[in-house]
């Protein structure tokens, strides 16, 4: 195969790419509005394909076996020490990621990641109220009136069945939240 099919093919391979190395480029024009790891990527991106690129002009040029190898051997080992380098950074830039998110989440308030009570727990409170003060209000309704006052002990007692696992419920949530911010160890859900 002749040298100038090769470097044909290679031309229509560099522009097919463009799909890679055009964002690549806009990542590098974006500068700081990128992460560091994403530029360095884009470079090895860039690199690999004008690597890829160089190989065209060469292969027209009757260039020797071995120019044409140590060409594409600095381009691939420029364009994997770029890649490996933008790992590297990447994983940095997400462990700062992960525990600047930790301190937010820890001071935002309503983050619905905030220390105390499972809403599970608060609900099961209340519903125990609700179904003990339904069981006190029946009781008190089926039992003989004995005096004029057994409907007001029908309709206080049940809200005082309530507003205590309301108060329970209240507290627990209140002392939870407090042990945390105080750094003792919340307890268990």
């Amino acid at each position: 195969m002749s040298h100038a099919v090769l470097a044909l093919g290679v031309a229509v391979l560099t522009l097919a790419g463009a799909v890679w190395y055009l964002p690549a480029l806009a990542d590098l024009r974006a500068g700081a509005d990128r992460p560091d790891s994403r530029r360095i990527a884009a470079a090895a991106c860039l690199t690999g394909w004008g690597t890829v690129a160089s190989l065209a002009p060469l292969l027209v040029a009757n260039a020797t076996g071995w120019v044409i190898a140590v060409v594409t051997g600095v381009g691939t080992g420029v364009t994997a020490g770029l890649w490996t380098r933008a790992g590297v950074q990447r994983k940095r830039e997400e462990r700062e990621a992960a525990r600047q998110w930790a301190t937010l989440r820890h001071f935002a308030p309503g983050s619905g990641r905030e220390p105390g009570p499972s809403p599970y727990t608060v609900a099961a409170l209340l519903g125990t109220g609700l179904v003990l003060s339904v069981a006190v209000a029946t009781l008190l309704m089926a039992a003989p009136p004995e005096d004029g006052h057994d409907w007001l002990t029908a309709a206080v007692a049940p809200a005082v069945v309530i507003g205590l696992f309301l108060t329970i419920a209240v507290t627990r949530t209140r002392v939870t939240r407090r042990r945390t911010a105080t750094g003792h160890a919340p307890p268990t859900r």
